[in-house]
């Protein structure tokens, strides 16, 4: 079961609002470490950093970022499992969370059967996948000095993922959710463990843009049949999930308009059960990015 100090403690460690982002593993290490150092004297308490089968080996990229900033956390969201192995990942978690300070959370996730067949890896059983993982990163031996293990979260969307995120990690890390997803997460999780979901933004009101930027962002995840029989297992319907997504989904999913608006779906999470909600911006540029969340920031968002 999760040890309730633990995540309590990473729960202060997180705060209330993060920020989540896949595209600066595209960017210069410089650009990161700028983004990064910005994103810190906002506010934010956390920076989460996708991991894409063309950008930065994600644990180098945190230690990028981590060695750019002095309190952020630096989470990743996720790291791949198939992309290493078990004792790769722990050494590696490890050396970045007493390199920090315990600064670094390890967040774990299966990924989906197109990446996972890329890498000539069998994708049939991931559940089953997982947990052989979680029992050699713990059987793993680590040398070096370590005051305090790093906290991992698992990227679970339905029941199975999150209950082993209850009892083997110290949390989960949904992507993709509504808050409706929040609330029957935590259901799932009870009451001790990490819940922080992300949470796309739009910061536009014009409702044709602002959905046409949602769309082209969801087109991927909607392929995805994770996604897709999560958003299936919520109650949304075939005609919802296909061409791209209905209005009421892409609403759901995205949230666009004024940065109150944002501020009142990121309380949405919250009261739903959240503990973090981790924003993901969608902005072209990095310039772009840290308007938006200058922008989110000044409305109170970092308060929420």
């Amino acid at each position: 079961m999760t040890d309730a100090g633990e995540a309590e403690a990473l729960k202060r460690r997180l705060g209330r609002v993060g920020v989540w982002n896949s595209t600066l593993s595209g960017q210069a290490a410089s650009v990161g470490r700028e983004v990064a150092a910005h994103i810190e004297s906002l506010g934010y308490g956390a920076l989460w950093i996708g991991e894409t089968p063309t950008g930065k080996e994600v644990l180098t990229h945190a230690s990028i970022l981590l060695g750019a900033t002095h309190r952020l956390t630096v989470a990743t969201g996720i790291a791949n499992i198939w992309a290493r192995d078990a004792v790769a990942t722990a050494n590696g978690a490890n050396t970045l969370a007493e390199a920090s300070g315990g600064r670094f959370v390890l967040g774990l996730g299966v990924s989906h059967a197109p990446t996972v067949s890329a890498r000539g890896h069998d994708y049939r059983r991931p559940f089953a996948a997982m947990n052989a993982y979680l029992d050699a990163m713990d059987a793993a031996e680590y040398g070096g000095p370590l005051p305090e293990p790093p906290p991992r979260l698992l990227a679970a969307l339905r029941p199975r993922m999150l209950e082993l995120a209850a009892r083997r990690a110290q949390g989960a890390h949904p992507y993709f959710v509504t808050p409706d997803h929040t609330a029957r997460a935590r259901e799932v999780l009870g009451a001790g463990p990490v819940l922080a979901p992300e949470q796309t933004v739009v910061l536009d009101t014009d409702p044709e843009r602002a959905r046409g930027i949602a769309r082209r962002f969801m087109a991927l995840y909607l392929g995805l049949p994770n996604y897709a029989n999560n958003l299936r297992d919520l109650g949304w319907s075939e005609e919802d999930v296909s061409g791209g997504g209905s209005d009421a989904l892409v609403d759901a999913i995205v949230v666009w308009g004024e940065p109150d608006t944002v501020i009142g779906r990121v309380r949405e999470h919250l009261d739903a059960g959240a503990d973090h909600v981790c924003v993901q911006p969608l902005a072209d540029t990095p310039r772009g990015l840290l308007e938006h969340l200058r922008v989110l920031a000044s409305a109170g968002l970092v308060a929420a």
